[in-house]
């Protein structure tokens, strides 16, 4: 997975050289005439590069999401005033979760500027993002609109887009899982308050497992005078420190917090030679336990500190077998393709696979995107529409619980608590935002500067839902 993003960038950053080399014979002809002006023409470029042109968007605007439903969907008709009309109302007002597949297009406004659905009631307006010049279908969020919808009261209307008259509903009915014993798998530092925050606010029971220490991109702390391997191991600890206290804000305490220990980028590696440990890339660390030391369990790394596949399984087998979780909260295995997020969600899979306890349901979760790194589209404490799935995509369920203002303020202070989302912007990108500002109407928080305040702090939290039948061969 980690791969195939790694071929679309190398894919966009090829096309934007080609691009490039196309434009060059056009400026150097243009200089025959007029020597004063290639050096505008290339300021010109470079100005609607960065404004329109930056974002990673690895796929044409104009392909259809591919969802393949299990469930039935309900036709909606859009009417001429953005009403949506049901022919069956069974079951809208009491479903917790509801989305509308339908077609939009992007008129010619919405390919400079980014198109967006406006989803107005009596006593709410949200908007939901989505590519300039799309034309295709997608899938809008209506969750904790049901009674609204089932009184009529719901209307659409496009923002430099164009909406199809016919659309789908599917109506989802989920149990309330923050009600159930949850285990929240943290890749890193900051996951599980990038997906779940509001729901571990809620939860009666809940772990949070952090699996690394995210000891890498630690040039920021070289400032100090630190070299490269003391500068990565302060921010293992400083990570650490994160994963295990910064949850007491969503009333999370210590002893419900695992740091694991084990190092960032190298669970690939560890589950290709699962008996061999593999050592920090850059912290010249060996030994997972100096990390382990707040735990409130014993786990089987703790014997040898070996950071190996093997001590990883029996850690997860551990937790899941003492805790003995109704609900485990992890990466989607297929939306979200960063190699320790992917990795995670295996070692889940082979310790349940081994595990004398089995949990109901999994949830899945995308902090990261294949195809497009600006999703969730638009500002923060919009609507979250579900994410590109380009491929086809087998989808059981949807859990996407509402956050309520209070719950937005909250998420955002608990990302505030994070290391590695503080920080300034480089002047590269605070240039690049300056010019989207003006040029495409693009907005970011006022309080923050880094993307993750943007893409998470939003009107809901998102959760693939997999029914999970026990251990699977």
């Amino acid at each position: 997975m980690h791969a195939r993003k790694q071929q679309l960038l190398q894919r966009h950053r090829r096309h934007r050289r080609l691009a490039l080399a196309a434009g060059l014979p056009l400026i150097a002809v243009s200089a025959v005439w007029l020597w004063w002006l290639p050096g505008p023409l290339l300021l010109l470029a470079w100005l609607l590069h960065e404004a329109y042109f930056a974002d990673h968007l690895f796929y044409s605007p104009r392909d259809d999401y591919r969802y393949q439903w299990s469930s039935d969907a309900l036709a909606v008709r859009l009417g001429a005033d953005g009403s949506l009309g049901l022919a069956h109302l069974d079951g809208v007002a009491q479903a917790d979760t509801l989305l509308l597949e339908l077609r939009i297009t992007a008129d010619w406004r919405g390919r400079l500027l980014d198109p967006a659905v406006l989803i107005e009631t009596d006593d709410v307006c949200d908007v939901q993002t989505f590519e300039r010049g799309c034309a295709g279908v997608r899938v809008l969020n209506l969750s904790g609109m049901g009674e609204a919808l089932a009184a009529g009261r719901v209307r659409l209307r496009g923002h430099y887009c164009r909406l199809a008259g016919e659309a789908k509903l599917y109506v989802q009915h989920n149990a309330d899982y923050a009600h159930q014993r949850m285990l929240i798998l943290a890749p890193h530092a900051d996951d599980a308050e990038l997906a779940a925050f509001a729901q571990y606010q809620r939860a009666q029971q809940v772990q949070i497992v952090t699996l690394t220490v995210g000891e890498l991109e630690a040039e920021n702390y070289q400032a100090l005078g630190l070299d490269r391997p003391a500068a990565a191991q302060l921010k293992a600890r400083l990570r650490t420190w994160d994963s295990r206290h910064a949850a007491s804000w969503g009333g999370v305490s210590a002893a419900d917090c695992f740091q694991l220990g084990y190092f960032c980028m190298q669970l690939p590696a560890m589950r290709a030679e699962p008996l061999l440990g593999h050592v920090s890339q850059v912290a010249e660390l060996s030994d997972i336990r100096p990390y382990r030391q707040g735990n409130a369990l014993p786990l089987p790394g703790d014997v040898d500190g070996q950071p190996s596949w093997f001590n990883l399984l029996g850690d997860l087998r551990g937790l899941i077998e003492h805790y003995q979780p109704q609900v485990v909260v992890t990466p989607h295995p297929q939306l979200d393709p960063h190699a320790d997020h992917q990795a995670t969600t295996a070692a889940l899979f082979e310790a349940l696979s081994v595990s004398t306890h089995q949990p109901k349901t999994l949830l899945y979760y995308a902090n990261h995107l294949h195809d497009n790194d600006r999703w969730p589209m638009g500002e923060q404490g919009h609507g979250v529409a579900l994410p590109p799935a380009l491929e086809p995509l087998s989808v059981e369920g949807v859990w996407s619980p509402c956050l309520s203002p209070a719950q937005r303020l909250d998420k955002h202070m608990a990302l505030g608590l994070m290391h590695d989302l503080q920080g300034a912007l480089p002047w590269k990108k605070r240039l690049r935002r300056l010019l989207q500002w003006g040029l495409a109407a693009r907005r970011w928080p006022s309080l923050s500067t880094d993307e993750f305040y943007r893409k998470a702090v939003r009107r809901h939290e998102l959760f693939f839902v997999h029914p999970w039948r026990g251990r699977q061969d």
